[in-house]
């Protein structure tokens, strides 16, 4: 299983990016996808994922109304739009597959390098 984000870089605050994960290896079925972060020394952090059978979406509080999961199985991908930016969403993003149906609230994921997104 391969997952590689790209979309990550630099923008002021009130912008937008959007991540893209390409998928691959990985039997998406019922399985969960999402997004996550990290600020070095500390724990990563949710902010969003998505079934992709049904489509529901989740979010953490701290972005929600600004950052919109969404998939495109066709492409094999996984989006994050993340529109009016504040300095506090500056931290490195990863893209995370769940290995099992249910493993991803156990934190047993398939996982991204990582793209860094900076906010000023």
């Amino acid at each position: 299983v391969q997952l590689v984000e790209s979309g990550g870089g630099s923008a002021q605050t009130g912008g937008s990016l959007r991540l893209s994960c390409v998928y691959s290896g990985y039997s998406a079925g019922r399985h969960c996808m999402g997004w996550l972060r990290q600020i070095p020394g500390k724990e990563r952090e949710g902010v969003a994922r998505i079934s992709l059978s049904g489509g529901s979406a989740y979010y953490a509080d701290s972005v929600k109304s600004r950052f919109t999961i969404s998939q495109d199985n066709a492409k094999n991908t996984l989006y994050l739009q993340m529109n009016s930016l504040k300095p506090e969403d500056t931290a490195t993003y990863y893209c995370a597959a769940e290995i099992w149906p249910g493993s991803w609230f156990l934190g047993d994921n398939y996982w991204g390098q990582g793209t860094q997104v900076t906010v000023s």
